[in-house]
This record gives C-alpha cells, sequence and structure tokens, in this order.
C-alpha cells in the first residue's frame, strides 16, 4: 500500500482562517489574509475547533494516491459522499498475466490459509483469461463481419471482453484512487477509518492520509483522528476499550510529523 499527498490548497490554515475573519470583517479580502500571519492562523483555526465552528475549513481540500489496495476498500471508502474519486477501471485496464491483489495480514500468518487464498488468485486468474479469450475471439469474429479491419477488430474486441470477464475477479485484486476531499470531509473520515474497530485496510489508509495532512496543516489536523485519541469512545458496548493505547499512537504521530 501506497498514500501520497499529491496537491492540497496552499497555505490552508490562513485560507481558513482567513474565510473565517471575512464573516466578521469589513475589510477587504486581498488586505484581510495579507493581515492573517501563520501565527495567527494557528491561534484561529484552534479557537474555531474549539467553538466547533466547521464551516470554514471546507475552503481547503486536498489529493491523495493511493495505490495498492482492494476493490474491497474501493467499496467502503466511496461510501464517504463528499469526496471525488478516480479509479483504475478494470472495464479499460486488461489484467492478464497475473494480477495484483492484497493479501490480508491474517491469511498470510496461517500457512494452510495462505496456501488456499493462493490456489483461489490463481483460478480466478485462469478464470478470467479463458473469458476473455472466448468472448475476444466471439466479438473478432463478429466486428471483421461487420466491415471493421483486423486490427480495429483486435483493439475493440478485447475491451468488450475484459468488459464482462472482470466479473470473476476477487475482492482481492489491487487497484489505484485518486482521492480528493476538504477538510472537513476529512476530519470526519479519520473519527470513523482511524477507529481501531474499522477494517484494518481502510484504518491503515486513513493513518497515512492524516500523516500526511499533518506534514502541511498540523495545527488543523490537531485534533484529527479516533474521536478516543481526544475525548471519550463513541462505540458504546462495541468500543475496543484500547483508548489509552490509542491516544498514544496519534500523540506518538503527531510528534514524528512535527519533528
Amino acid at each position: 500500500m501506497k498514500v501520497i499527498l499529491i496537491a492540497h490548497t496552499p497555505t490552508p490554515e490562513q485560507t481558513i482562517a482567513s474565510a473565517a475573519k471575512l464573516c466578521y470583517s469589513a475589510s477587504n479580502i486581498e488586505d484581510l489574509r495579507e493581515s492573517v500571519t501563520p501565527e495567527k492562523a494557528a491561534a484561529f483555526v484552534q479557537m474555531l475547533a474549539d467553538f466547533g465552528h466547521e464551516s470554514p475549513i471546507e475552503h481547503v481540500s486536498f489529493t491523495f494516491g493511493i495505490e495498492g489496495v482492494s476493490r474491497a476498500l474501493l467499496a467502503q471508502i466511496t461510501r464517504h459522499r463528499i469526496a471525488s474519486f478516480s479509479v483504475q477501471s478494470q472495464r479499460y485496464v486488461p489484467l492478464t498475466n497475473c494480477f495484483s491483489y492484497v493479501l490480508p495480514p491474517e491469511i498470510e500468518a496461517i500457512p494452510e490459509a495462505y496456501e488456499e487464498y493462493q490456489k483461489a488468485m490463481e483460478e480466478d486468474q485462469k478464470h478470467y483469461e479463458n473469458l476473455t479469450n472466448i468472448l475476444k475471439a466471439k466479438h473478432v469474429k463478429t466486428l471483421l463481419a461487420e466491415g471493421m479491419d483486423e486490427k480495429a477488430a483486435n483493439r475493440a474486441a478485447e475491451k468488450m471482453a475484459i468488459e464482462d470477464a472482470r466479473f470473476v475477479l476477487p475482492n482481492a485484486c489491487e487497484t489505484k484512487i485518486m482521492l480528493t476531499m476538504n477538510a472537513r470531509s476529512l476530519q470526519h473520515f479519520f473519527e470513523l477509518r482511524c477507529c481501531n474497530r474499522a477494517q484494518w485496510e481502510i484504518r491503515a489508509v486513513a493513518d497515512e492520509m492524516l500523516k500526511c495532512c499533518l506534514k502541511v496543516a498540523p495545527d488543523l489536523f490537531k485534533k484529527a483522528g479516533p474521536p478516543c485519541a481526544k475525548g471519550a469512545c463513541r462505540e458504546g458496548k462495541m468500543t475496543c476499550g484500547k483508548a489509552a493505547e490509542m491516544r498514544k499512537k496519534y500523540e506518538a504521530m503527531r510528534e514524528q510529523a512535527n519533528g
């Protein structure tokens, strides 16, 4: 798995502070922004967090590149509606000659389970390739009969074939994602997905995204993470019971980012 911060709003904390001050100032926007120093911005962002005034932080956004994750993760992460996603297409990208897949740690830890998992991946690959070949042959024949030249027919037939062959590919199949969220949506995302009860893969992705954010906007994301990292656990009877451990984990993450 690899997570990188591709782009973000320049000087995010100053942008947020300027947006918040604009609501109560008669100054023009340029003068207002110039008056917000990094030190003042940090204090203002902290004040907004204390007040629970979250709308100004929607003015900044962060774009991430995520690789080496499963289609199972894709199904979870796209539930976060206030975000933009671009995903590697199985409809247009052929996965012949051994597709890459994500290996769950619990399966890897048990030799018998690991062997069974590898067999399943190999069988899926064979079925995918066999279906692709069968469908492609049928489509080529049809396209040639319709008057298309051989090169174009082969190219079009492959796309048509993998569109249906992909249905046998597993949730484990690797994909690539570009993801953009505004800071308010990100903070909500971190509350849910950094929680110890979140599924292991999306929790790992969320942690890496948070590390990226802390490097460029430490004050904005100072309290980001699961609820127990800054207060009480919200899981009730479903709590993992590891609040103290989680607080230490996210304190260390913030210190490492600032160091």
